[in-house]
């Protein structure tokens, strides 16, 4: 049973910076991609950013330049830095991990807050 914890949200002020941790419970090779997405109440969960087994990496037009997403393999964990957030940035983050396009796997959400 594949398991991902995140961790890393809170409350931050605009403008400021919080890291995202995704930690799986299982070898991060054995995933095709991994990626951070996230949803506000009301809308549909939306694509920030991805990784893929190669190391490309693909953003959401509205943080390119403001988010990073990376991988420790040694470790497991899938990263997203985000720095100069905005307040449209609040939602709830979610760590998602693909084999395939039909099985994917998906944490159960961080809540980062930006504050005026």
């Amino acid at each position: 049973q594949v398991q991902l914890v995140e961790s890393g949200g809170g409350l931050v002020q605009n403008g400021g910076s919080l890291r995202l941790s995704c930690l799986a419970s299982v070898d991060i090779f054995e995933f095709s991609s991994m990626g951070w997405y996230r949803q506000v109440p009301g809308k549909q969960r939306e694509l920030v950013a991805l990784i893929n087994y190669g190391g490309t990496t693909n953003y959401a037009d509205s943080v390119k330049g403001r988010f990073t997403i990376s991988r420790d393999n040694a470790r497991n964990t899938v990263y997203l830095q985000m720095n100069s957030l905005k307040l449209e940035d609040t939602a709830v983050y979610y760590c998602n991990a693909a084999i395939t396009t039909r099985v994917t796997y998906w944490g159960q959400g961080t809540q980062v807050t930006v504050s005026s």
